[in-house]
């Protein structure tokens, strides 16, 4: 029999994908590998697509379900994480339980432990072709604090973090659906200037996940995962926008440029938040995760969103 694998945050948005692309794996692959999913309630079927697989009832913040979680364990992918605006929360989810699941990986014997972090740990930019090694922690969000803690529990047990820039695709609700909405409130187009942003599409992103957590030529520490093909800020832009178009169906004014913005939307934080990130380079260059591990980028900003499209239609049709 191949590993047996456990999953943390399989209901979310990338640990789904990572458990789909997990529970397929177990079915096809010459050894098939054992699929555990840590979850706080029974999980459907759907949920792993199909395939066989585990739950494990447990939650981060109960360190005994997590031991009991771990028992029997060769690898964890921990995907699980409190994003948002409630510090209390993220701390207990993040930092802490983290620390906790890691303990209990540790105590159980687990081989290998990668987990899925964020490159706002680095804070803001700009970052231009970032690459491994060359940036500080510097965190400013409770999630982002809260997460590079985590990152250290990880790496201090010898595991790999792999760290997104921004991840978009089917089951995203923040940074797709948060850029219509900053576009929705503004007149017309935003010209966000000549930034460049990593961007990796979620079914990539948990390709390379699981292929870390698979892979003996996976290293310890910190990977940057994010197509190689940093995305001009007017294509991402372009993208949000059609978006609104196609939901509201009305034309639109003359473009917008991130300074005039900031002063029609000064009231909104949500909108400052985007505009920040918008304007400046956040771009991290790291090939290790397609030249080492031969996982597979996957396709460009813009093919790859475009089968996503769709999803995202309904999705802003419904809200």
């Amino acid at each position: 029999m191949g590993p047996r694998i456990l999953i943390t945050g399989a209901t979310g948005f990338i640990g789904s994908r990572v458990a789909a692309t997990a529970t397929t794996l177990a079915t096809s692959a010459p050894e098939p590998a054992r699929v555990r999913l840590l979850a706080r309630s029974p999980l459907p079927l759907a949920a792993g697509a199909g395939a066989e697989y585990e739950t494990a009832l447990g939650d981060l913040r109960d360190p005994a379900s997590l031991r009991r979680a771990c028992e029997g364990v060769d690898v964890l992918i921990h995907c699980a994480s409190a994003i948002g605006g409630d510090a209390e929360l993220a701390h207990a989810v993040n930092d802490e339980g983290t620390r906790s699941l890691v303990d209990a990986a540790e105590r159980a014997g687990v081989t290998r432990i990668v987990a899925l972090s964020t490159a706002s740990v680095h804070g803001r930019g700009p970052f231009r072709a970032a690459g491994p090694g060359t940036l500080s922690l510097a965190p400013v969000s409770a999630t982002s604090r809260t997460r590079a803690a985590g990152e250290r529990y990880v790496m201090d047990a010898g595991g790999t973090v792999l760290r997104p820039h921004l991840v978009y695709g089917t089951g995203d609700r923040q940074l797709m659906p948060g850029l219509v909405r900053l576009l929705g409130a503004l007149p017309g187009p935003l010209d966000g200037g000549t930034s460049l942003h990593s961007l990796i599409d979620v079914d990539s992103l948990a390709r390379t996940l699981l292929g870390a957590a698979l892979s003996p030529r996976t290293q310890p520490g910190p990977y940057y995962v994010d197509h190689p093909d940093p995305v001009p800020v007017a294509e991402l832009l372009t993208a949000a926008e059609d978006l609104l178009v196609h939901r509201t169906g009305k034309p639109r004014g003359p473009a917008v440029d991130v300074p005039t913005a900031r002063a029609l939307l000064a009231g909104l934080p949500f909108a400052q938040h985007h505009l920040d990130m918008l304007a400046v380079d956040h771009w991290f260059a790291d090939d290790r995760p397609w030249r080492e591990l031969g996982c597979d980028p996957g396709p460009g900003f813009t093919a790859g969103f475009a089968g996503h499209a769709s999803w995202y239609r309904d999705l802003l049709a419904d809200a």
